[in-house]
């Protein structure tokens, strides 16, 4: 990238698009000014929670031909929320879940919410 950075400047997160169920929420965004005078606004890096920090709830055993989204639907109530379910198995790869048949996966509470 050719851009030099001439200004770097925190920006509300509430200014995102993403809506309170993304991984994305509440990240907070910071912009960029380029030397022809662009603005360039884009999100701040996003963290994996540690995944032995979130609250257990069960675990689920992996069979032939589970899909991510099948499982995050069935235990999480939302196809979308896959990635819940690579925090709490310290995933970077998502199709890694559910490569190994018999794999156990943790099904946790979000990140911040204790178990009662």
């Amino acid at each position: 990238m050719n851009a030099i950075l001439s200004q770097i400047a925190p920006t509300s997160a509430q200014g995102t698009l993403f809506g309170p169920a993304s991984r994305y929420f509440g990240l907070a965004t910071t912009s960029l000014q380029t030397r022809d005078g662009q603005t360039v606004i884009y999100l701040t890096r996003r963290f994996l929670p540690q995944a032995d920090q979130l609250a257990l709830l069960q675990t689920h055993r992996v069979v032939q031909g589970e899909r991510l989204d099948n499982i995050a639907a069935q235990f999480l109530g939302d196809p979308e929320a896959f990635w819940r379910l690579c925090d709490a198995n310290n995933a970077m790869r998502p199709n890694e879940l559910t490569e190994t048949i018999g794999r156990q996966l943790r099904i946790t509470l979000p990140q911040g919410i204790p178990q009662r």
